[in-house]
Order: structure tokens, then sequence, then C-alpha cells
């Protein structure tokens, strides 16, 4: 007879947080845990050979009560509630993987879903006021895409300081996709840069006193490569002020005060100065597009017309997506660049010509897009201590969320990047194109200079 006193003891069902909150988490993802989560008692659920994702604090779960989806757990990374223990975008990847392999789709969840998280998490102590947003999150206000709102958008991701981009960039302080043209040892960011610049100016057929009006120059990469190597004269065009100082200081510095105009406006007041209109022989956006705005954007596009004498030509280079999360979803609108708006690239190709523009050729740089964002990521990795000290912890980790995430939405083509080249055709219809791309890949950029 087996008495109470000698029977084997019952089997315990593991009760740490992650067993409790594994249904919870399986409800809302649709399936089964494509990683390995660690919850902050030290207890595991998931797959052992997926990444993991280790849950710091119990402020991580009153995040996502309080900003269910993508903000909230962008914001518990941000401050350090959510980690992971391996490279952020191979941990990415493999979760983005899981999720593909096996089918998970998330359902919408209902009432009573909404109800067993709030009673878990105030079983699990996650219960409270609201955790304070990150500093770096933008808070912008006024009416969208009003030019005084514009303005707080542009300087909330470009003012960040000259300092930062000039660690984060290479010397030709050149923020945008650059065109990499070879893999031999030795070539970099910096070259792909400049064979980028290079490749717009031949597209554009600048030649010696051109007029080049260069909308959302960023910190000059394009406009004093074009002075400097091509002889054209520039009108530089920018919103934000640092950017301003920057290239007016390099324009000082460089001699080519004769050759370069650096003027700290927004692009709708370029229609208002004397003399603009049919001015310029070329005319160039490298990814300046993207801040325009929907319903601004054929206004946009009507700017690039005018100022264009006939038989000139105007060079976009811009961001794609489709018209899922077009200004590239919560943690992008928040903390990188408020009021975006990407659209798929027939509907800009449609907008171009109905302001009057010829398209004339479209080149896609999606993969190398890949290799820019991976170059300045690896920058940030490597010197991760000096942008700490500089712009805090938070901040740089906004930024490595941005970057890796960048990198694997043009790698896996949730978003692509053009240059897309047109005319504003004489009267008669003549637009003075070359008959052939001959002229703008025959030779390397090193020839030219």
């Amino acid at each position: 007879m087996t008495t109470s006193a000698t029977r084997p003891p019952a089997l315990r069902t593991p009760t740490g947080a992650a067993q409790r909150i594994e249904p919870l988490i399986e409800r809302f993802l649709g399936g089964g845990l494509p990683v390995r989560v660690r919850m902050w008692d030290g207890s595991e659920i998931g797959p052992r050979d997926a990444p993991t994702v280790h849950v710091r604090t119990r402020r991580a779960l009153r995040r996502l009560l309080w900003e269910p989806g993508e903000l909230g757990i962008a914001e518990a990374y941000i401050t350090g509630d959510i980690d992971l223990d391996a490279d952020l975008g191979d941990g990415l990847r493999a979760m983005r993987r899981a999720v593909r392999e096996r089918g998970l789709t998330a359902p919408a969840p209902a009432l009573a879903d909404r109800v067993k998280a709030a009673v878990l998490a105030l079983r699990l102590g996650a219960v409270g006021p609201r955790p304070p947003v990150p500093a770096a999150r933008a808070g912008l206000r006024g009416e969208l895409h009003s030019k005084a709102r514009d303005r707080a958008a542009i300087s909330h991701h470009y003012d960040l300081s000259n300092a930062f981009y000039a660690l984060l960039l290479d010397e030709t302080m050149a923020y945008s996709c650059g065109y990499w043209t070879s893999d031999a040892p030795g070539y970099g960011p910096a070259d792909a840069q400049r064979d980028k610049l290079e490749l717009i100016c031949r597209k554009l057929g600048l030649r010696p006193g051109a007029r080049l009006l260069d909308i959302g120059c960023g910190w000059g990469s394009l406009t004093l490569y074009a002075a400097e190597h091509h002889g054209a004269r520039v009108t530089a065009v920018t919103l934000a002020a640092e950017q301003a100082a920057y290239v007016r200081q390099q324009v000082e510095s460089r001699g080519l005060g004769e050759l370069v105009e650096v003027l700290n406006i927004d692009y709708r007041d370029i229609a208002e100065r004397p003399g603009t209109r049919g001015a310029y022989d070329a005319v160039s956006t490298i990814e300046m597009g993207e801040h325009v705005g929907d319903a601004e954007y054929p206004a946009f596009t009507r700017i690039l017309h005018d100022v264009l004498r006939p038989q000139g030509r105007a060079m976009v280079q811009q961001m794609s997506r489709g018209t899922t999360a077009p200004g590239g979803g919560a943690f992008i609108e928040s903390y990188i660049a408020p009021d975006m708006h990407m659209r798929p690239l027939g509907d800009t190709v449609a907008l171009l010509e109905g302001s009057g523009l010829e398209v004339r050729d479209v080149e896609s740089l999606r993969e190398h897009y890949v290799w820019t964002v991976e170059a300045w990521r690896r920058t940030l990795e490597e010197r991760w201590a000096e942008f700490v000290a500089m712009v805090g912890e938070e901040t740089a980790r906004v930024w490595r969320l941005y970057l890796v995430g960048g990198a694997l939405a043009f790698e896996e083509r949730r978003m692509g990047v053009d240059q897309i080249l047109s005319v504003r055709p004489d009267p008669v219809g003549s637009a003075a194109m070359p008959p052939t791309r001959r002229d703008w890949y025959a030779a390397g950029p090193e020839e030219q200079r």
C-alpha cells in the first residue's frame, strides 16, 4: 500500500512568466513562436535553435499594452527593455524567415483577447502608468505639410548634427543610395557615392556653365561635385539649417563661390524667386521627394517642370513602396522621417508625366541600397561607443534599428529606389536626348576627372 509519505511528488507545470504568457503570444501571432523568448525572471519558451529575445523588464509588457504593435516593440528595443542575443540584422532576418516558412498570420485581436492580456499583465505586475516616450521620438504639431511643420520634420532628422552624419557617412557626405560599380578590394562607400554623382551628372548632360537646381541638396554632395568636376553653376536648396551651413562652409573652403549659391528655403518658395521660371538646364532632387507628401506631389512635379528651359532635364532619385505603409511604418514615421510618403514607382512616373515632363529613363538601384545601408550600419557598429557618447544610447539604438530594418526592406523588395530621368520637350516635341545610353556608362568617373 502506498501512503502519502511514500507517494512520489507530482510533476508541476512550470509557472514562470514565459510559460504563463506563451498561450497569449501564440494567439496574437497566429501560431507557434518563431524565436526563443527569455523573460526577466529567467524563464524561457520557444525553439532553442532560434535567436533569443530578452524581455528584460516588466516595463516592456507595459509598453506593449499602451502601444500595441510595431511602435511598442520598437520603443521597448530603443529603451533596452527588449534586446536580442544575436546581431540585430541576423536576428530580424531569422524571425522573418520563420514567419514566412510557418505561414504565420496574426489574427485581429478580439476584445476577449485584450481583456486576457490585461489580466495577465496585472498578474505579472506589468500594469501601470504609460512609460515615458523616448526623447528621440518626433512630436510634430500643426497642419500636415504646412511650411512650418515640414521645417520641423526636416530638422528632426537632418539637424541631428553635422558631426553625427560626418561620423556615419563617408567623406562625400552623401546621404542617399550609392552606385556600386566594382567589387575590387579597396572599393568602398565613398567610391560608390562618387560613381553615383558622376552618373547623375552624365544623365543630366551637365557641361561647364550649365545651370543646375539641386532641390534637397543635403550636405552638398551633388552640388559640390557638379561644380568641381563639371563646371556647373548650381543653386542648392535645403530646408535644414545645419545642412545649409555645412554646404556654405564647403563652398568657401573649395573656392566655389562663383559657381554655387546655397538657399535655406522651402522648395515651394523657389517658384516665387524672380527669374526662376525656365532658367535651368537641369534640376535634381535626390531622395527628397519622399518628404513632399501625397497631396502636394503634383505641385512639386510642376515646379520641376516650370524651372526647366525647353529640352532641360530633371533627375528624380526616389524611394518607392507599395500602398501598405507608404510612410514606412509606425517606427519610421515616429522616429526617423515623420510625414514621409512613398508610392509605387509607376505612380511617380505618372505624376512626372502629368506635369508635362517626358520620362526617358528609369534605373532601379534597389540592391545598391542594401549595400549602401549595410556600409552605414557597419560604421555605426564599429564606432558604437563614439555614437553613444555623441547622441546617447537611445538615439544610437534608434539608428541601429532604422539601418537594420531599412537594409531588410530593400533586400526583401518591400522598398525600392530608382533614378527617373525626364525632360521638358520644346514646343515642337524635341527633347534633344542622346539616342543611346552609351555616354552615361562608356567610361568610369575617374576618366572624367
